[in-house]
């Protein structure tokens, strides 16, 4: 019999679902909105994606690996640090598997970002890999020579949750997290932290592509919000090239999209690391956004992907 997994990326604007074969090839992907605020709604619609799989494979009963935006509490094996908040406090990963009938491989999205590139991606051939994730949250994975760090408390590579490095307290304190703290870098480095600092500056409602478009059309407004972001891109990443210096880092997410940032950064870079250099290169995701779903169908360990 074929091997197959299934792959669920659960995001905070899309849940996607990927069928691979036992060579790690896609046969099948579809994805849906992500349904917010209703927790049956979610296990009912994963439930749906994992059926859509299998009639692709014309096979029951697959592995199913899922990455979420958050993770699970050994202490009480329940989702915690969720930005898709209706997930957090509930045992998510024991009602998925009941629903399913099997049991249910489940770690945060950005390890499976990490994963992904890591194997056969921008980082491929690097011990050391960072992969950040620029979407609507702003998550993280470390994995070294192709394993997953997680940590005892699951929050291992996660940066979104400090403040951002070398930013006035006025600055920090007009960004309220979802998380109950100020200034975390969530709030200016993912792509909904943009919109805010849009918002911030000119008062008005704009979308980050929207943003990007003009800027590059030289709207003076847009191009200084960009400006800041990369520069505010540049502080985070100096940070973490300060505590754990990785080989590579690489860039998920919908603002990872934004050209601009590899044209800018390793200068920006040099500015915060310690030192006055850095020689770490920085990568969007080749993988783009199918990578994080990518890696969860191979929390499975079927076959090894390298």
């Amino acid at each position: 019999m074929t091997e197959f997994r299934i792959g669920i990326d659960l995001g905070g604007t899309k849940t996607e679902v990927i069928l691979l074969n036992g060579d790690s090839q896609e046969l099948f992907r579809t994805r849906i909105p992500t349904v917010r605020n209703d927790y049956a709604a979610t296990l009912r619609d994963i439930a749906g994606l994992v059926q859509q799989a299998e009639a692709a494979a014309g096979q029951a009963h697959l592995p199913v690996g899922i990455g979420i935006p958050g993770t699970i509490s050994r202490k009480t094996g329940c989702v915690k640090n969720a930005n898709a908040t209706w997930l957090n406090g509930k045992p998510f990963q024991q009602d998925l598997s009941g629903h399913l009938q099997r049991p249910v491989q489940m770690t945060n999205d950005a390890n499976c970002l990490a994963v992904s590139e890591a194997v056969d991606g921008a980082g491929r051939g690097y011990d050391l890999v960072f992969a950040g994730i620029l979407g609507t949250g702003c998550g993280a994975g470390l994995v070294y020579r192709g394993i997953p760090l997680v940590g005892p408390n699951g929050v291992a590579g996660e940066w979104g949750h400090n403040p951002l490095p070398w930013t006035a307290a006025p600055e920090l304190e007009v960004r309220t997290c979802y998380c109950g703290k100020r200034g975390c870098q969530e709030t200016f480095l993912s792509g909904t932290g943009l919109c805010l600092s849009y918002r911030l500056a000119s008062n008005r409602e704009l979308q980050g592509h929207e943003i990007v478009a003009l800027a590059r059309a030289r709207d003076a407004l847009a191009a200084q919000v960009l400006d800041s972001y990369i520069d505010q891109l540049a502080r985070g990443l100096a940070a973490i090239v300060n505590v754990i210096d990785p080989d590579v880092i690489v860039l998920g997410g919908g603002a990872s999209n934004i050209d601009e940032i590899y044209n800018r950064i390793p200068e920006r870079l040099s500015r915060y690391v310690f030192g006055g250099e850095c020689d770490t290169p920085v990568k969007r995701a080749l993988h783009g956004d199918s990578s994080g779903v990518r890696g969860a169908a191979w929390l499975n360990p079927l076959h090894n992907p390298g």
